[in-house]
């Protein structure tokens, strides 16, 4: 059993939902991510969603934009990544960590070659934003050799056979985006969300992580309250623009939203 599902089970026997932070791997800097995710960590992150820089991240909003230009105008790469997840690993070897990115960078590097290298790193599984699962089969095969997880998206406007296509090819947990539109979006309708949520769970037992307009401790646990686990980056990555060279306050001001998100969503049981 992977990380991602040991975790997810765990969980649900104590009847906890995931606190799933996203960051982008490199922003401000290099140095900065791997004690940033062993504080979200202690803070009370369950997984860890990490990008992978693009320099055309079209599904994210200008926030995580601004954090692949950060993180680029240092050269942070795929192998970059892998290092750091690496080094994360050297302390933490049950926290799930999730890649999320564009196919480009995997393409490049080679399906095969990055499976291996990922799981190797310690990767767990790879969210890729703009790979349909028709279009994943060599993918997902070399994912499933190296036994790691794909994830896929699901969106408000995901039709009943895309559904059905989509949780068939996934493993882990499904993410499904909770507004139209790009990343940092606003206008959280979570009686909306809990309707998709249990459409998509009339279709499959994975866990359904919820994206997109989380951003505070009442949204978290608002969503906590219909979902399995609560996915939140833009929030996040701000943090890290507005004080991209005070790493003290960076961890501080993330450590502190994540504990508060934490704290509220285990008060909703």
């Amino acid at each position: 059993m992977s990380r991602i599902s040991s975790t997810m089970d765990v969980l649900k026997a104590t009847g906890k939902t995931a606190l799933v932070p996203y960051i982008t791997a490199g922003d401000s800097h290099p140095g900065l991510t791997v004690p940033l995710m062993h504080a979200m960590v202690k803070s009370g992150a369950d997984l860890i969603e990490l990008g992978i820089p693009f320099s055309d991240p079209m599904a994210d909003g200008p926030t995580i934009q601004l954090a692949c230009e950060r993180a680029l105008k240092h050269h942070v790469g795929l192998h970059d990544v892998l290092d750091m997840v690496r080094e994360f690993r050297q302390q933490d070897d049950s926290t799930p960590v999730i890649l999320m990115g564009y196919l480009n960078p995997l393409e490049a590097m080679g399906y095969e070659t990055f499976a291996e290298s990922a799981k190797s790193a310690g990767v767990d599984g790879m969210l890729t934003v703009d790979l349909p699962p028709e279009e994943a089969h060599d993918l997902l095969v070399c994912l499933k050799k190296a036994e790691m997880d794909a994830i896929f998206l699901l969106s408000p406007t995901t039709r009943k056979h895309r559904i059905q296509r989509i949780v068939e090819a996934g493993s882990g947990y499904l993410y499904y985006v909770s507004l139209k539109g790009v990343t940092g979006s606003n206008a959280l309708d979570v009686d909306d969300v809990d309707k998709h949520v249990r459409n998509i769970k009339e279709y499959s037992d994975l866990p359904v992580g919820v994206g997109f307009g989380i951003k505070d401790a009442a949204t978290a646990a608002a969503v906590s309250k219909v979902s399995d686990a609560v996915i939140v980056g833009s929030v996040l990555v701000k943090m890290i623009e507005q004080n991209p060279d005070d790493d003290a306050l960076i961890i501080a001001n993330t450590s502190q939203m994540l504990a508060d998100m934490r704290h509220a969503m285990d008060n909703t049981l």
